[in-house]
């Protein structure tokens, strides 16, 4: 009985780290956003993290009458790429991010989570 309870323990906890690194540290995707940067804030009542928004230029919607977002909400976990981002406010900018399923609060509040700056363009 204590075997095969301790077997049913060992495949809930190895269950359990799976479902844990799938959601929050798995990268689902990533690629580069372009378009007018917003903002870029450090906020948090015990983990402070960066937060920014990125306005997109491009099509709004391609169905008649409907609402698409056109607002790019991201994190930053890099300090440096924080504080360049920080100074461009307003600049046209490609950023890249990577995408997980999930967010924690040390990493940020959104699952996009920017890692690296292609390219500012000062208007």
């Amino acid at each position: 009985m204590k075997k095969v309870l301790g077997i049913i323990v060992a495949v809930l906890i190895i269950g359990l780290l799976i479902f844990v690194y799938a959601r929050y540290y798995l990268v689902f995707g990533d690629g580069v956003k372009a378009g007018t940067l917003n903002y870029v804030v450090r906020k948090g009542y015990i983990f402070k993290t960066y937060e920014g928004e990125v306005i997109l230029t491009g099509i709004q919607s391609k169905v008649p009458n409907s609402m698409q977002s056109n607002e790019f909400l991201f994190s930053v976990d890099n300090d440096d790429v924080a504080r360049k981002l920080e100074l461009a406010s307003g600049s046209l900018v490609q950023l890249h991010y990577k995408e997980y399923n999930g967010a924690i609060p040390w990493r940020g509040y959104s699952k996009f989570i920017v890692d690296s700056i292609v390219s500012i363009e000062k208007k």
